[in-house]
């Protein structure tokens, strides 16, 4: 009895060590590809466009109170460079131009200049600024600031001959803001900003106006923007093979 178990046994197991044999060897698998986190870069040239809105400061002539600061329709172009380095900074220069809607602001003077209509109208308006920003991923917090200047035109009613005094053309100034961008693909970013513009006082010589004083010829804007950027250098890694 003992000898036909060990049979059994001995044949089972030769029966065993054949079957594996017979299969086929275990298919080679390569590890998966590494996905490197995408590196996002801000040095290079852009170009864009923007559209927003703009707004008279609420200043006026003393002892007058027909005062227009109603928003009216802007919209333009940019252009600049950015650097980015240290390594979550960047400084960047760049030039904007602007159309703006007919402001329209006009104002009555109460005697003594009773008669006197004073009218402004900011059209165009333009700055090229330095901005330093912080970049953390896709994003970029940043100030800007700089050298401006408008094409506005600027006239005065004078009363009884019904003459008119105008002092058309460009008025330089200044401008200070700040934004906030974002790198949505590898060469588009968007952003939204806030810029204000100040061009500087308009006053009168003549006496009947002197005791008004002055008024500020300035804007603040709200703008979105799309960007452009060319030679943004490395958006993402890509896929880098796995060593083994």
């Amino acid at each position: 009895m003992k000898k036909i178990l060990l049979a059994s046994v001995a044949f089972i197991a030769l029966a065993s060590s054949a079957s594996a044999a017979d299969l086929a060897a275990r298919p080679y698998t390569k590890a998966p590809a590494y996905v490197a986190a995408p590196i996002y870069n801000w040095t290079g040239f852009y170009i864009g466009g923007h559209v927003g809105g703009a707004f008279s400061g609420n200043n006026g002539f003393a002892g007058v109170s027909n005062n227009n600061n109603d928003g009216q329709f802007m919209g333009g172009v940019q252009g600049g460079y950015d650097y980015q380095f240290a390594p979550n900074w960047v400084f960047g220069v760049e030039a904007q131009y602007s159309w703006t809607g007919n402001s329209s602001n006009t104002v009555v003077f109460p005697a003594p200049g009773l008669g006197y209509t004073y009218g402004s109208n900011i059209k165009e308006i333009g700055s090229v600024t330095g901005r330093v920003g912080y970049t953390w991923g896709p994003a970029l917090l940043y100030v800007k600031g700089g050298y401006a200047w408008a094409e506005m035109d600027r006239n005065l009613v004078v009363p009884v001959v019904g003459g008119v005094a105008g002092v058309n053309g460009s008025k330089d100034g200044y401008t200070v803001g700040a934004g906030l961008e974002y790198l949505f693909t590898q060469n588009w970013s968007g952003k939204v900003e806030y810029q204000y513009y100040d061009f500087g006082k308009t006053s009168f010589a003549a006496p009947a106006l002197a005791s008004f004083g002055s008024t500020r010829n300035d804007e603040h804007t709200v703008k979105a923007g799309l960007n452009y950027r060319f030679n943004l250098g490395s958006f993402g890694a890509g896929l880098t093979p796995a060593k083994y």
